[in-house]
């Protein structure tokens, strides 16, 4: 084995240490590789550094980015070049890469863009600050200014704004031979991944799709028109969470985007999906606790703006259920042990009502619930929370009883257990309805007003039931 052999074993044995050192077996980075790349960048080691950056997919680097400190993202950047910063940039939390691109010479910028999907560079182009922006798009090539000045015009969250620019397409008249061979001489032009090529009329409208993989199943002299496909198209100004629930109920791979004459203007493939689902479900289920992403650079003061207008409202709703305590504090000085009970009829009608609510807010989101089958939904919930509280109010009074042995306070307690779990079943099945009926995001603000139902009526169904029965 000559000494040239050698030598590139121990490269790629070295390579592999760095792979393995890099990831834990659940792909999440290793502590200690971090710590390596902070002392390489600290040491300005450029050799390490390259080494160890070169063990990483740009997914694990924009992973990496996250967990250093911002000074240290900054004497990183320098050595990441305009195809690996492409790949990174589409990866990055938005608060990290608005830091990133501060620190990205503009001309190193351009070339980044130039090397990324129509989509994402839009994406980055609109994340920039003013004077940057225009630098960097006085430096790129006309016709890709061009693109993303008109991806730009189309509205946030839109399915304008997730397609991406580059498709395929070919006439009608076209055999699959004429297809084959005219995508081959050019094939720059073709997308990076793509999954069906677009068959459309003299206008651009589109006709059929022919799945890549039905051009290997067929002579090159079958004409298109014969083996195309039906095909869903989205148009620009769809709402990207609608996107995604077409392309979850068709189960579809890609799908055609035109605009409001019907011509083919991009296409919106599965991958971009997968990064909408995520992004709708993290929003979903941080609007239900009433906090939005903080992000691993978000600022104190910009996590408390988030947070505390719906603490505020907590705080008035949390008053008005303690109003209720006060209204009974005669009865509560008489018989000490309805202070200690009363919080565990909230809580258990609380945590009734966040199950009801969590089911009806994933329904909505997924059309599984609308104002067709709304009553039946309800009647059931219901039903649910009314078999639910019996059982319960069945096991507790018989502890109660066996504790103190007062069977009308276990009576007082179990009725008041039946009442709450009942009225937080409607509460959470009907509230989001409610809040999706005017206009409003269920996600958001449902839980406040449940929490209220069921502390509310918690506190005075057993207050008032013990001042009944007991006093």
């Amino acid at each position: 084995m000559s000494r040239e052999t050698d030598d590139l074993t121990d490269v790629m044995d070295a390579e592999e240490d760095l792979e393995d050192l890099a990831l834990d077996d659940d792909y999440a980075l290793n502590p200690e590789f971090v710590s390596d790349v902070a002392d390489a960048l600290d040491r300005g080691d450029a050799e390490r550094l390259r080494e160890l950056l070169a063990a990483l997919h740009p997914a694990d680097i924009a992973d990496l980015m996250g967990f250093l400190s911002a000074d240290d993202r900054e004497e990183l950047i320098p050595h990441l070049d305009p195809e690996t910063l492409a790949e990174i940039l589409s990866e990055l939390d938005t608060e990290i890469r608005e830091d990133v691109l501060e620190h990205v010479p503009s001309a190193t910028l351009a070339k980044a863009i130039g090397e990324m999907e129509s989509d994402d560079a839009a994406d980055v182009v609109d994340d920039l600050e003013d004077d940057k922006r225009a630098e960097v798009m006085a430096a790129m090539p006309e016709l890709e200014r061009a693109a993303i000045e008109t991806t730009l015009r189309y509205g946030e969250e839109t399915a304008g704004r997730l397609m991406q620019r580059e498709v395929v397409a070919a006439p009608q008249f076209w055999t699959v031979g004429q297809a084959i061979d005219h995508f081959r001489k050019d094939p720059e032009e073709l997308p990076e991944l793509f999954f069906d090529i677009y068959v459309v009329d003299p206008a651009f409208k589109p006709v059929g799709a022919v799945p890549v993989s039905g051009l290997l199943r067929v002579g090159r002299q079958t004409p298109l028109a014969q083996i195309m496909e039906p095909v869903t198209e989205i148009t620009v100004d769809l709402d990207q969470e609608e996107v995604a629930y077409i392309f979850d109920k068709y189960h579809l791979i890609s799908a055609p985007v035109v605009d409001v004459a019907g011509r083919l203007v991009g296409q919106i493939t599965v991958d971009d999906i997968v990064g909408v689902v995520q992004e709708e479900s993290e929003e979903d289920i941080l609007a239900l606790a009433g906090v939005s992403d903080a992000g691993r650079d978000a600022g104190v003061i910009g996590i408390v703006r988030s947070r505390l207008p719906w603490l505020l409202v907590n705080t008035l709703t949390a008053a008005l259920s303690a109003s209720v305590i006060g209204a009974f504090e005669g009865q509560i000085a008489k018989l000490a042990i309805l202070a200690a009970l009363m919080p565990v009829v909230a809580s258990l009608g609380g945590n009734a009502g966040t199950q009801t609510l969590t089911v009806a807010v994933r329904a909505l989101a997924s059309r599984e619930l609308s104002a067709f089958n709304a009553v039946r939904t309800v009647s059931r919930e219901m039903a649910v929370g009314l078999i639910n509280g019996v059982v319960l109010a069945i096991i507790t009074g018989g502890v109660i009883f066996g504790v103190f042995h007062d069977l009308r306070l276990s009576v007082a307690f179990g009725a008041a257990m039946i009442i709450n779990f009942f009225m937080a079943a409607l509460a959470g099945a009907v509230i989001p309805l409610a809040l999706e009926r005017m206009g409003r995001d269920p996600a958001v603000s449902s839980s406040v007003f449940v929490t209220f139902v069921t502390d509310f009526t918690g506190f005075f169904a057993f207050l008032g039931l013990a001042a009944l029965i007991l006093l």
